[in-house]
């Protein structure tokens, strides 16, 4: 029987709202020994933003951290997959992608991740 996203995914993404500074998000990214978190308006899936957006939008810039809303730096050309999908469709989308992490949304709406390891034994 094929296993569907809901039953794979974890329902509490790391995420900052898109007004929370990026020197926030990277204290939250320190904090929980992540690469990146997501980022929500108003519970909307707005974007990804990594630790490679941080330095180059703001470090390499010479911009300071704290004055740039998560929301205006964050990549938001980002993959995404439904929770009734097939579990197998979310591998594929991250291999093609070169994904770790893919968004789980319900009408728009974040709802959780699959992790590349919540897939790897099923295809």
């Amino acid at each position: 029987m094929t296993r569907t996203v809901r039953q794979v995914m974890k329902s509490d993404p790391l995420t900052v709202d898109a007004d929370t500074s990026i020197e926030t998000a990277a204290h939250l990214m320190r904090a929980s020994d992540s690469t990146d978190v997501l980022v929500t308006d108003n519970g909307s899936f707005r974007g990804v933003l990594t630790d490679s957006d941080i330095v180059v939008v703001a470090i390499a810039a010479g911009r300071h951290p704290a004055t740039i809303p998560a929301g205006d730096c964050c990549n938001q050309d980002m993959a995404w997959i439904t929770a009734d999908e097939p579990a197998d469709r979310a591998a594929e989308l991250m291999r093609r992608h070169a994904l770790d992490r893919l968004p789980v949304l319900h009408d728009g709406q974040l709802v959780g991740t699959v992790q590349l390891g919540d897939v790897l034994n099923l295809t």
